[in-house]
């Protein structure tokens, strides 16, 4: 039981690890599009002729990334609130790290979202080429209920550990 409620902060971090370097990339991509944008507005020759198929790689990649994450946190999830419901509570140390972890998850999906805006606004005007930012905008969202989910689940565990 034990090594479970120790597994949750290598697998928090690591979810937040990987969301704050896609928002980089979608950043980079934002950047990108905000250049093609102005050189297609200037009618000059576009430079960067692999923003198409570099976005849609990423996109490709960061929905992989979610359905396997995803599928690791639901059986997490599952695994922890069987662990409660048996009366078995994390330690308040384990549960405080969690919350805290959680948290800074929940700003590192903020950051994520602000990127998605920035880049959404910028597509509006890119007329070039057609771009999966369908899977883009379906990967946000999910990133966002899970966020929620999560943050949900250390409450649970804190009312829990408080109660033992």
């Amino acid at each position: 039981m034990s090594d479970l409620f120790e597994k949750l902060p290598a697998q928090i971090d690591q979810l937040n690890n990987h969301i704050s370097q896609q928002t980089r990339q979608l950043s980079d991509f934002a950047r990108r599009l905000e250049l093609i944008l102005s050189q297609d507005h200037k009618q000059i020759p576009i430079r960067d002729q692999s923003f198409a198929e570099d976005f849609t790689s990423f996109c490709a990649q960061w929905r992989s990334y979610m359905d396997e994450t995803m599928t690791t946190w639901q059986h997490l999830r599952e695994q922890i609130r069987q662990q409660l419901a048996a009366k078995k509570y994390p330690s308040s140390l384990q549960t405080k790290s969690f919350t805290l972890r959680a948290k800074t998850l929940s700003g590192t999906c903020d950051d994520f979202t602000t990127a998605y805006d920035r880049f959404t606004n910028l597509y509006k005007n890119y007329t070039l080429s057609k771009l999966p930012v369908w899977i883009l905008t379906a990967c946000s969202e999910d990133l966002n209920n899970w966020t929620k989910k999560i943050l949900f689940l250390s409450r649970e565990m804190t009312k829990y550990t408080a109660k033992n």
